[in-house]
């Protein structure tokens, strides 16, 4: 799951829908990205930082946390 990313869209309050718009895919699949169940590719990941978050880190918007590591 990309915690990070997720913390930034609420902070922002940035509509999920705009998001998956503007990278070309649906908001359920946008959702399954960011919930870890599909990679983002690197040219999404871009246009996603560019376009809503140019503030923030790359690697650290896009961290991947491990929620079978939780205990």
């Amino acid at each position: 799951m990309y915690n990070n990313l997720e913390a930034e869209i609420a902070r922002k309050k940035i509509k999920k829908p705009d998001i998956a718009e503007k990278i070309g895919r649906t908001y359920n699949t946008l959702n399954l990205k960011i919930s870890g169940k599909y990679p983002f590719t690197y040219d999404e990941a871009l246009i996603i930082h560019e376009s809503f978050f140019p503030e923030c880190d790359f690697k650290e918007l896009f961290k991947k946390s491990d929620l079978k590591n939780v205990s």
